[in-house]
């Protein structure tokens, strides 16, 4: 390896590094708000099920259960995926950091659960960049298939 490509990889670890510790700072605008988790940024690294447009929609589940027992199986088949990290839990909602293996970027996820509409709604937004590969989607997909399992 020549100087000037090892100098190049090296130029592009720390960026992404850099950008990893950026990343590694909280999130702002998280929670919910008149019932309403935060919208998506026009941005494709963002699902919500309580977006408008098709692009960052992802169905909500029904709630069968109490919101407790809900909460419980969802944080049982969070906990399950690789490097999360529950933020903060209560029997309505829930907020969790999933940090990427190589770069260790920051994806926040959300659930959030309206008793009164009887619905389970899902949120997970990368912190940085642009795209996410659909990274987002199929995480909640996921979660959504693991939680319907139990």
């Amino acid at each position: 390896m020549t100087l000037k490509t090892f100098l190049l990889v090296l130029f592009v670890l720390c960026v992404f590094l850099g950008c990893s510790s950026t990343a590694a700072k909280k999130s702002g605008g998280l929670g919910v708000t008149d019932g309403r988790l935060a919208p998506c940024p026009d941005s494709p690294n963002c699902v919500s099920s309580q977006a408008e447009d098709e692009a960052h929609r992802v169905a909500p589940l029904p709630l069968e259960d109490s919101p407790a027992d809900a909460m419980d199986r969802i944080v049982s088949c969070l906990m399950a995926i690789p490097r999360v990290t529950l933020v903060t839990r209560t029997d309505t909602y829930l907020h969790a950091e999933v940090r990427s293996a190589l770069f260790r970027f920051v994806d926040d996820v959300e659930v959030s659960i309206d008793e009164a509409g009887q619905t389970i709604h899902f949120r997970s937004a990368s912190r940085t960049g642009h795209s996410d590969l659909g990274v987002n989607r199929k995480r909640v997909e996921r979660l959504k298939q693991k939680v319907l399992a139990r």
